[in-house]
């Protein structure tokens, strides 16, 4: 990957053996493989059997879980919080897995409807629970950087599944509280 990284280098007008650019390519490869690890990541392996059993039927919500992404479109950060919800049926799962699943799909090319998505159908599938809810708050480079420059827009996206689409009062309870000045 460095030798792609010298050619951008040079592509844009740069010296790549000038001083603070000699190891640059080495560290961009560096940066990229970390910033891209979710593609290696295996949601077994990040569970890793932290399912419990449990009687509790209410909902669980695990809020402000720092996260970090690349657009796709643009290979540009974005980065903001995302917010699960969960009502258990039966099983719960471990608490750092919820924080260590956004990881997962946030550290891979992503747009954020998709990433969105992806977190809450694995919370739903991994743990069975009778619904989900995710929302994730996210400030775009590539809108703020470029484009538009916009730089206080922050986007919100949403994917609720089983009782927290079907049932008025769940999703309410969940955006109350994950949002409570939006109520």
């Amino acid at each position: 990957m460095d030798r792609y990284f010298r050619k951008l280098l040079e592509h844009i007008g740069e010296d790549p053996d000038r001083e603070g650019l000699v190891k640059t390519p080495q560290r961009a490869a560096k940066a990229y493989e970390f910033l891209m690890q979710g593609y290696k990541k295996d949601v077994k392996e990040i569970v890793n059997g932290a399912i419990f059993t449990s009687d509790t039927d209410e909902m669980v919500v695990v809020k402000d879980i720092e996260m970090y992404s690349m657009c796709e479109h643009h290979l540009l950060p974005f980065f903001g919080k995302a917010h699960v919800g969960y009502i258990p049926n039966g099983k719960i799962i471990g608490l750092s897995k919820i924080a260590r699943i956004v990881d997962m799909y946030a550290r891979r090319l992503q747009v954020q409807e998709n990433l969105t998505k992806q977190i809450a159908t694995t919370i739903m599938e991994v743990t069975g629970a009778s619904g989900v809810g995710v929302l994730i708050e996210a400030k775009h480079l590539c809108m703020m950087m470029r484009g538009v420059e916009k730089q206080n827009s922050i986007m919100k996206t949403s994917c609720l599944l089983g009782s927290f689409r079907s049932g008025e009062g769940t999703r309410k309870e969940f955006l109350s509280l994950v949002c409570p000045t939006s109520r």
